[in-house]
């Protein structure tokens, strides 16, 4: 009977579901989203530049710098190290410019008087310039074969060419190429060939009023650049290469120094120009000096003292007997 009276508890844990997600992760996909289309929308305006344009904005954030740029010194007398730094957006694009208009002249010279050998002249600009490409053709070559003397017709493109490029300032160089056939006899190659067909042009240049000291380098590459390179013995590949250099020439001279105006209040003489080197002469002869004649006493005197120097004036402690201890 006593243990139908026990009470049993029974303890009942309810498992609650957990509450409605919250819209947080509706405002992370939204910005993503928004994210993506002004990607994408960026991508799409840059597709409409001009290539032209988008390279120079392309060179102006690599070129990027936050100090190219100082602030006005405050000390007196003394002048701010900022100095005028031009963009290099506008230099490019101003390249750009002179280098369309410099093909468009060829162009036209080339259309209007060698209209029937336009096939073989090929404009167009690399970096660095403007190149004129003067290419064989089948049945119209430049030169014949395994020559470096040009024909007629090579001839008179690069006449043509010289009175198009003489009035500008701009360095040539002439390149010459061959096709990969090679010669029948070892006794030349296409190296040979190829650097005196491009002699050969520089020469036609020279005697149409081309100015010799323009000339930057004349080289030949055989047939190491070709134009058409699944045919290597295509006529194409003989070609003569003129490139307009048209980028910036180092200058040699020694940039010359101005002192500030601080150096000038203080009369600091600053050279404005490198030390010229005093040409090498002749070493001066170096005359021994003349022995002076000493007195027959005062040698005598020097002697004395040199033998009594060796005399040992220490003086010298008697000796003392040794006492008998034995006492």
């Amino acid at each position: 009977m006593a243990d139908k009276s026990k009470t049993i508890i029974i303890k009942r844990v309810k498992k609650g579901h957990g509450g409605h997600h919250g819209g947080s992760w509706k405002v992370a996909y939204a910005d993503f989203v928004t994210a993506m289309m002004a990607f994408f929308l960026l991508l799409w305006l840059l597709s409409m530049v001009e290539p032209v344009k988008r390279a120079a904005l392309a060179n102006y954030f690599r070129n990027f710098n936050l100090f190219q740029q100082s602030g006005t010194s405050f000390m007196e007398g003394a002048e701010s190290i900022q100095k005028e730094v031009k963009t290099t957006v506008a230099e490019s694009i101003g390249g750009e410019t002179r280098a369309e208009d410099l093909k468009d002249k060829i162009k036209q010279a080339v259309e209007s008087k060698l209209h029937s050998l336009k096939d073989n002249i090929y404009v167009d600009t690399v970096e660095g310039g403007v190149r004129i490409q003067i290419v064989d053709t089948e049945g119209v070559p430049m030169f014949a074969s395994g020559s470096s003397v040009p024909n007629e017709k090579a001839k008179e493109i690069l006449r043509v060419i010289a009175e198009n490029i003489k009035d500008d300032p701009y360095k040539v160089a002439v390149e010459g190429h061959t096709d990969a056939s090679p010669f029948k006899s070892g006794q030349r190659t296409n190296w040979e060939l190829s650097t005196e067909r491009a002699s050969a042009a520089r020469r036609e240049l020279e005697n149409s009023g081309f100015d010799t000291d323009r000339v930057a380098r004349v080289v030949g590459y055989a047939d190491t650049d070709l134009l058409n390179k699944d045919n290597p013995n295509d006529a194409r590949n003989r070609r003569l290469s003129l490139i307009m250099l048209m980028g910036k020439q180092r200058s040699t001279q020694i940039p010359q120094v101005i002192p500030s105006p601080v150096e000038q209040k203080r009369g600091i003489d600053i050279p404005t120009s490198a030390p010229q080197q005093q040409p090498m002469s002749q070493q001066p002869t170096v005359q021994p000096a003349p022995q002076q004649q000493i007195p027959a006493a005062q040698q005598q005197q020097q002697k004395k003292s040199v033998i009594d120097s060796d005399i040992d004036f220490r003086p010298k402690r008697p000796i003392q007997p040794i006492p008998d201890i034995r006492r």
